[in-house]
This record gives C-alpha cells, sequence and structure tokens, in this order.
C-alpha cells in the first residue's frame, strides 16, 4: 500500500513538473528571439485586438511556429513510445528503424519533382511512412517478425533510403535548395498555413493512439504471455507501429527530418514512472512538445544573428544521450 502510493505520489509529481515545463516551453517560444516580449506585452496582444510590430511578430511568427511545434514533438514522442512498446525495446525510433525516412524520401520527391502536389504533403509523407514499415515487416518476416528483426531490418532500411535521398539531391542539384533546410529538421518560416496542415491530423492520432495503451500494455509482457491472454499478437504490432509510421509521417511532413525525440523523451519518462503505457505515452507526448519548443527557441535565439535549424541541436544532444543508452544496455 506503502508502495503504491509513493508511486502515485511520483507520477503526480512528474505530470505536474512536465506540465509547468510546458508552459514555460510556450511562454520562451513566443517571448525570446531578435526581438523580446515580455510577459505583459504578450498578455496585452493576446485579450486586445490593437495592432503593432509585438503584435505582428507574436501572432504571424512565433505562435504559429510553437504550435508546430508542439504539434511536431508530441506526434515523435508518441510515435517512439509506441514503437518501443512494442517492440520491447527503448531503442526503437521512428528515425533509426526508418520510418522517418521513408516519409522523408516521399516528402522529398514531392518537394523536388511534383513541387505542384505540395498541399497534400502529410498524407504523402504518411504514405512513404506507411510503405517503408511493410517493407520493413516483409523483409523481418520469418513465421512472425520478433522485435530484434523487425529493428534490424529497419536500420538496413534507413541506411538505403538515405542512399536514395542523397542520390535525388545530386540528380536535381539545381532543386534541392529549397530542401536543405527541411532535410536538417527545422520549424523556420512555419506558419498558420502549416497549424492548418498539422494540427488535425495531430489531434485525431493522438487521440487513436490512446487506444493503443492496453494492448501495449499486454505486448510489454511478451508474445507468448500475449497470447494466452487471447492477444493476436502480430496484428496488433503491426497496427500499432503503422499508428506510429503515421505519427512520424505527420511530424516529417512539416517539420522535416527531425530526431531523437522519440528516443530521448520516452526513455527517460520510463525511467521516472516505469513501464505503465496508461502514464508513459501521455506523458511522453507532453514531454515531446515541451523538448521541441524549447529546443527550436533555443536553436533560433542562442546563435543569433544565425538561426541554427532545431533538428541539429536536437541531433547534437540526441547522438551522446543514445551512445550512453547503448552503452547502458551493454551493446557496444
Amino acid at each position: 500500500m506503502l508502495e503504491y502510493v509513493e508511486r502515485k505520489k511520483k507520477r503526480i509529481t512528474v505530470l505536474v513538473s512536465l506540465l509547468l515545463l510546458l508552459l514555460i516551453a510556450i511562454y520562451a517560444g513566443i517571448s525570446f528571439g531578435a526581438v523580446s516580449v515580455s510577459f505583459k506585452e504578450i498578455w496585452t496582444i493576446l485579450v486586445s485586438s490593437s495592432e503593432g510590430t509585438y503584435e505582428k511578430i507574436v501572432y504571424n511568427l512565433r505562435l504559429p511556429r510553437v504550435i508546430v511545434g508542439l504539434c511536431v514533438g508530441a506526434c515523435l514522442a508518441a510515435s517512439g513510445a509506441l514503437l518501443q512498446g512494442v517492440m520491447r525495446n527503448p531503442l526503437a525510433d521512428p528515425g533509426i528503424i526508418g520510418v522517418s525516412s521513408g516519409g522523408g524520401l516521399f516528402a522529398i520527391v514531392t518537394m523536388v519533382i511534383f513541387p505542384q502536389y505540395s498541399y497534400l504533403l502529410p498524407f504523402i509523407a504518411f504514405i512513404g511512412a506507411f510503405l517503408t514499415t511493410i517493407l520493413i515487416y516483409l523483409f523481418a518476416w520469418d513465421k512472425g517478425a520478433s522485435p530484434v528483426k523487425i529493428i534490424l531490418a529497419g536500420v538496413a532500411m534507413n541506411a538505403v533510403l538515405g542512399a536514395i535521398m542523397n542520390g535525388i539531391m545530386v540528380l536535381y542539384s539545381d532543386r534541392v535548395q529549397s530542401v536543405i533546410g527541411w532535410l536538417s529538421g527545422g520549424l523556420n518560416g512555419r506558419s498558420w498555413y502549416h497549424v492548418e496542415i498539422i494540427l488535425p491530423y495531430t489531434i485525431i492520432m493522438l487521440l487513436i493512439s490512446l487506444f493503443a495503451i492496453k494492448p501495449v500494455n499486454i505486448l510489454i509482457l511478451g508474445d507468448d504471455s500475449a497470447k494466452l491472454l487471447g492477444q493476436n499478437v502480430e496484428l496488433i504490432r503491426m497496427l500499432i507501429i503503422l499508428l506510429a509510421s503515421f505519427l512520424a509521417g505527420i511530424a516529417v511532413s512539416v517539420a522535416g527530418l527531425i530526431g531523437f525525440v522519440g528516443l530521448v523523451v520516452p526513455h527517460i519518462i520510463r525511467l521516472l514512472i516505469g513501464e505503465d503505457y496508461r502514464f508513459l505515452l501521455p506523458f511522453s507526448i507532453i514531454g515531446g512538445a515541451a523538448l521541441v519548443v524549447i529546443a527550436d527557441t533555443a536553436a533560433r535565439s542562442l546563435f543569433d544573428p544565425i538561426e541554427l535549424p532545431v533538428g541539429i541541436l536536437l541531433a547534437a544532444l540526441g547522438g551522446p544521450f543514445f551512445i550512453i543508452l547503448l552503452r547502458r544496455r551493454r551493446m557496444v
């Protein structure tokens, strides 16, 4: 009983901390930059209809960028958490196993070769992530698809897709300037147009992901235990991986190839509160949203007047974390 109470208190503490972090991230994203906007000025802008320089900065530049960052971080963290759960491996991540690269390849083809279809980018990126997931599953299938085989097939697919993307950039070198920033992963120039693209998909898919909590909790017990509980393990795993692919595709379509959010955030939450996805998944969604906005704010503020793509900063932070995680698991 005492252990249950302590665990509940810890979860409440973590939740409150994450919500505070999220609020701080939103405020920092709106306030900090080349031109600082105070809390009082932000409040005045939000509650009144006055027009001025600060209002244009807040409404036209920073607020949509923050909303897009929240959606991207939430989708990537949810995708990573789901993949780690169904594969029972904290090293699983939409970027590492090739899901993001699949969406990225289709997005690059659209932007470079068929720019007239750019308005379909979220759906096209999902198709790329979806088809990549199917291929990974087919390559890993041998009387079933074990989590280890899926990860290995995903890593190989990631390498192949990366080579294809580089090939497209060489063949269409006169058009790649428009996607270089996208390849690095960034939120520069994101506007209300991008909010309209990503927000509906994000809300719908995050709500759907909550229905995956119970199946993931069962799969964590192991395939044999899940089958004894009457679960169709292969079908459930495939559906959840497809859901994770859609979430990753949503993020990739608007923000480019931002990595390590789906790896780092769920793993940190897991260390704090354990494996129960009733808490791990929603906490990861909040943490992922806060992380991307904070990282983006830092990337565009700390290096002023140069705006560093947030994907580069997250890779610089996530790479060492990944190495530490590998060493802790004694895999290197």
